[in-house]
């Protein structure tokens, strides 16, 4: 029997009033289950809204530009053809497309594609599949969406030799960069001086980009250096990796600096804030936000509860969601709700730096690569210790500097001895 169903935004976690910068469908296609229909963007994350089931769409209820929260209405489905979604699937895939079209007017010869660019290219699966049907290489066009997102329309356009699209003017929002009476920013054709090559940022780029030039306008901020002595912890680490080898998890740094944070934060709660106009919240969980390296940008995905778990849990989660950060898989909600975080070089170098606060939050922690040191305490006698540097940048508007030396001189104590997280 014939059966509509109601499409509806899934869970997407805190989300809310997430714009549609794609639909990936239209009615009379047949989709399968888990199939994406619509693409949804936030300022931190671009997620899919998929079919439920196999079936034919019947009648779309949004458009590009809508903005969708949890339960409203997409699409219908209409779920009768069920059982022909498989024999037509199938079929297509048995009549392969060609890989560029046969007129002349829409051929465009193109040098063979950087497929790891392409990749990055800041465009949804509709719209790289649409490319290599006609042979169009992505890192070549200049999309015209939001943010500079590439459309069919851009994609169908470069195809036929058409301009390149101009790309939307960015949004801005209200209130930003007022009185800041900035010079406008250089136009040079850097051309004139040597080779250049052009790159567009990753999507995950761009996106950061105006985050994190936001916060260090709006914030005060302000960076305390300080060195943990982490020799005893290093050689407790070693020792620990080697009990639990066969267990398939590999303790870092990392985690000891997760679960120290979360025991500092219950001692200095200042900085387990946000700021709410006049107000100041003081959250009563501590999740903990580190920032993963990826080919395409950095993410921040959060340990939940870090102050409930265990050294070997934290490292197992780090490791799983660090994982799933390079391979672009990490969900909405796996990034979100954290109160701190922490910002590790250790593994590449550098000694110390200043790291731009996430906002809401209210205070970030960056390390280094520890060094060994001789260091003397009493001015006569002295020892090789490992240390490791910590830079803590904090809201001034919240926090003072001294409290923030004594949230370093806490942190590093503990990292010197984790016996003191029992205390």
């Amino acid at each position: 029997m014939s059966q509509v169903i109601e499409v509806k935004v899934p869970d997407i976690g805190n989300f809310a009033d997430v714009p549609i910068i794609e639909i990936l469908v239209k009615p009379g296609d047949v989709v399968k289950a888990e199939e994406p229909l619509i693409m949804l963007e936030s300022d931190k994350a671009t997620m899919e809204v998929p079919s439920p089931a196999g079936g034919t769409v019947k009648e779309i209820k949004v458009k590009v530009g809508d903005k969708l929260s949890e339960g409203m209405l997409v699409l219908l489905l209409d779920s009768a053809d069920v059982a022909q979604t498989a024999v037509s699937t199938s079929a297509s895939a048995a009549t392969p497309a060609p890989a560029v079209p046969t007129s002349p007017a829409a051929h465009v010869p193109v040098a063979q594609t950087d497929e790891a660019a392409f990749k990055l290219a800041y465009a949804g699966p509709g719209v790289r599949k649409l490319a290599r049907e006609l042979g169009v290489d992505l890192n070549q066009v200049q999309g015209s969406g939001a943010k500079g997102r590439i459309l069919k329309e851009d994609v169908e356009s470069f195809a036929k030799g058409g301009a390149v699209a101009t790309p939307a003017p960015a949004a801005t929002t209200a209130g930003a960069g007022v009185g800041l009476d900035l010079l406008a920013w250089p136009k040079v054709d850097f051309s004139k001086f040597g080779p250049v090559e052009s790159k567009p940022l990753s999507r995950i780029k761009k996106i950061a980009g105006a985050n994190l030039h936001r916060n260090w306008v709006m914030i005060p901020h302000v960076t305390n250096h300080d060195e943990a002595d982490i020799t005893d912890l290093e050689a407790f680490r070693v020792q620990l990796n080697q009990e639990i080898a066969k267990s398939g998890v590999k303790v870092s740094m990392l985690a000891f600096l997760i679960k120290a944070a979360a025991a500092t934060l219950r001692k200095f709660p200042e900085f387990n804030a946000s700021l709410d106009g006049d107000n100041l919240i003081l959250k009563q969980y501590y999740h903990i936000g580190f920032a993963a390296d990826t080919p395409i940008g950095l993410v921040v995905p959060v340990i939940r509860n870090a102050d409930q778990k265990g050294i070997v849990e934290i490292a197992q989660e780090t490791g799983e969601f660090a994982k799933l950060a390079r391979e672009g898989k990490l969900k909405p909600d796996q990034m979100q709700g954290g109160t701190f975080t922490i910002s590790s070089l250790g593994g590449i170098g550098g000694t110390f730096f200043t790291p731009i606060i996430n906002a809401p939050e209210v205070a970030i922690l960056g390390v280094c690569k520890s060094a060994w040191k001789q260091i003397s305490p009493d001015g006569q006698h002295s020892a090789w210790r490992l240390t490791l540097p910590l830079s803590l940048s904090y809201d001034h508007r919240v926090i003072d500097g001294a409290s923030a030396a004594r949230f370093n001189v806490h942190f590093a104590n503990l990292l010197a001895d984790m016996r003191r997280v029992l205390i």
